[in-house]
């Protein structure tokens, strides 16, 4: 099967998330500045959010450049992984209109664990469609920071559930700034085997 398919449905999934989540910023009825303080806690949540799909739409990118082929369990980690994603507008809006109370904050951090799983599912998938031998199992290595971002996601989730909302919040925004950057590990190895 051709990963063209794979990757234009997906790029379409991900371009629909983000609308529904611009969709839930309201612009107030009002025409003075202090009209927008009430949005703050909606504009957070949707700009964390919308790093989070950008973060795994550059990987997912750059996961894909990297595949040769892509098989029936290939497409169905895809769909699992898209399917978790698809669930992250309900989370944030629901965070926001709440100002990031205790449930509505646990609930965003399993809408963050979930795609992390998925997504470490989707690269199983496609390491063993791919071999050990693949360019792709060279580059991910032991995927150290995506193991370190489901231990962080449970963390924030028991941190919202025992300590504070805020801390959760804090490292929410910690395992975003981690995979700001994507990771440049297939590049890196696509490139030198090209030459």
């Amino acid at each position: 099967m051709e990963k063209d398919r794979l990757a234009a449905f997906s790029d379409g999934v991900v371009a629909i998330i983000v609308t529904i989540m611009v969709l839930e910023l309201k612009a107030p009825h009002s025409a003075d500045w202090a009209a927008l303080a009430p949005l703050a806690a909606t504009f957070a949540s949707y700009a964390l959010s919308f790093v989070y799909v950008a973060i795994y739409w550059n990987n997912h990118h750059h996961l894909l450049y990297a595949v040769s082929r892509v098989n029936g369990a290939v497409l169905w980690a895809n769909m699992h992984l898209l399917f978790w994603l698809s669930l992250l507008p309900f989370a944030t809006a629901w965070m926001a209109d709440n100002d990031f109370a205790r449930a509505p904050t646990i609930l965003y951090g399993v809408a963050l664990l979930m795609p992390a799983i998925a997504y470490y599912l989707l690269t199983a998938a496609i390491l063993r469609a791919e071999g050990p031998g693949s360019t792709l199992a060279g580059a991910l290595g032991r995927d150290v920071k995506g193991r370190a971002s489901v231990v962080l996601y449970l963390a924030a989730v028991a941190g919202a559930f025992f300590v504070s909302p805020l801390l959760a919040l804090a490292i929410y925004v910690a395992v975003a700034i981690m995979w700001f950057t994507p990771d440049p590990r297939i590049e890196r190895i696509v490139s030198r085997d090209q030459r």
